[in-house]
C-alpha cells in the first residue's frame, strides 16, 4: 500500500490520478511532481515500485504545502478575513456564499436545510 504525504493512496488507480486523493495535488501538479520524479503517469499504485514511491515523496516534500500544512494555512486566511472585518470575511462568518454569487433562491449548501417558517408550521399541524 503506497503512504504519500500521510495519505493511503488507492491501489487500483493509475499514479496520476492517485496523487490527487493528496489534498493540494490536482491533475496539473501531480503530472508535474511524476515527470520531476521520472514515473510514468500509467503506472498502477500497486504496481509502483517502493524506489518510485520515495522519489516522488521525496519530490513533493521539495515542492512544499499539501494536506495539514495547507489546510493549517487556509484556515488561517479566512480567520485573518473574518478578524479583520472584511466582506469575505464577513460572508465566512455567516456561512454564506463568498464568491458573489446569488443567495436569495440558491446557495442551499452553503446556507443548510431550509428553516421552517411559522406559516408552515400551522399548515403542517392542521393535517
Amino acid at each position: 500500500m503506497a503512504r504519500i504525504a500521510g495519505v493511503d493512496l488507492p491501489q487500483n488507480k493509475q499514479i496520476g490520478i492517485g496523487l490527487t486523493y493528496i489534498h493540494g495535488i490536482g491533475r496539473s501538479r501531480a503530472l508535474r511532481i511524476l515527470s520531476a520524479a521520472s514515473v510514468s503517469p500509467a503506472v498502477k499504485v500497486r504496481e509502483m515500485s517502493e524506489d518510485e514511491a520515495q522519489r516522488i515523496r521525496k519530490v513533493i516534500q521539495e515542492e512544499g504545502r499539501v494536506e495539514g500544512d495547507l489546510r493549517k494555512e487556509v484556515a488561517q486566511n479566512i480567520k485573518r478575513l473574518m478578524e479583520i472585518g472584511s466582506y469575505r470575511g464577513v460572508r465566512h462568518r455567516k456561512g454564506l456564499p463568498v464568491r458573489g454569487q446569488r443567495s436569495h433562491t440558491n446557495s442551499r449548501t452553503r446556507k443548510g436545510p431550509r428553516k421552517a417558517t411559522i406559516a408552515t408550521k400551522k399548515k403542517l399541524t392542521k393535517k
